[in-house]
């Protein structure tokens, strides 16, 4: 049931994107995920697509495991977009019964959304299944180190963020065994109205909460036995360093960036006769 989340999950391969600094994916997809919201046309976000292109296949990740991504919020989706079609008002009535209003550029802007929220979550499923949790916690450390000068615990911070990544597999693997043993006592999670099905959920909850604090517990017991957090100052194994090939990853994204700051300035030039349409203003 839950076996294609593939988010918080890493693809091991040889490749470029691989071998970036986690930094630097990690500023990029910042980047990535401003450029989606900057866009305010169609122009855009087919843009942003094709970045997220070039790097699932610079990853060499397999295209399904990244579309697989989206699995968990397609409820999200479908609910957003039937919400701005029924309230996003416009000038071309479609359709107009009672109370309810359909109009054009309703549905536009209901497909834009779906876009965008779709390109987000993919190009942060490309994050994890690229980066490990450690090197993910090491490049978030790094990037938030000034706030230590404020005394802000910036590494037990990133080490949360990883953790919190790194389990996302595990509690969905524990999910498909509880719902397994259920469906092996005779419950049943498919049938039903929606009230029985949430009411089928509560047997599944209940032993997932407590799998996880047992997980918890056991993890914190396993670090206090390796002392973690005794030394003042943890010194690194590894350490990140940038290389050319983090320079070029860096001038490509800026170049990207200015490439959708300037469809949305000169997008109308390209094709003025549709551009009405696929302008979300």
């Amino acid at each position: 049931m839950l076996n294609d989340v593939t988010f918080g999950q890493y693809y091991p391969a040889q490749s470029f994107v691989h071998k970036l600094d986690p930094r630097v994916k990690l500023l990029f997809l910042i980047a990535y995920i401003v450029m989606l919201f900057i866009s305010e046309s169609f122009y855009g976000l087919a843009l942003c697509a094709v970045i997220l292109i070039i790097g699932t296949i610079a990853s060499r990740v397999p295209i399904g495991s990244v579309l697989r991504s989206i699995k968990g919020i397609i409820f999200i989706l479908i609910f957003t977009s039937v919400l701005n079609i029924f309230f996003h008002k416009g000038e071309n009535l479609l359709w107009h019964w009672g109370a309810i209003n359909i109009y054009l550029e309703g549905i536009i802007f209901s497909v834009f959304l779906m876009l965008r929220l779709t390109l987000i979550v993919m190009g942060s499923a490309l994050l994890t299944l690229t980066t490990t949790p450690v090197t993910l916690t090491d490049g978030i450390e790094s990037l938030l180190f000034p706030l230590t000068l404020i005394k802000i615990p910036v590494h037990a911070l990133a080490l949360v963020m990883s953790i919190a990544l790194r389990f996302i597999p595990t509690l969905m693997d524990e999910t498909n065994r509880i719902i397994s043993a259920q469906k092996a006592r005779g419950a049943s999670f498919d049938s039903g109205n929606i009230f029985k099905r949430v009411k089928a959920i509560i047997p599944v909850l209940v032993p997932l909460l407590i799998s996880a604090l047992h997980r918890a517990a056991e993890l914190g017991d396993a670090m206090d036995v390796r002392c973690y957090g005794c030394g003042k100052k943890r010194t690194k194994y590894k350490k990140l360093r940038l290389t050319l090939r983090d320079l070029v990853a860096t001038l490509f994204a800026a170049v990207l960036i200015a490439g959708v700051i300037l469809l949305n300035v000169y997008g109308y030039q390209i094709c003025p006769s549709i551009y009405q349409y696929v302008v979300i203003s």
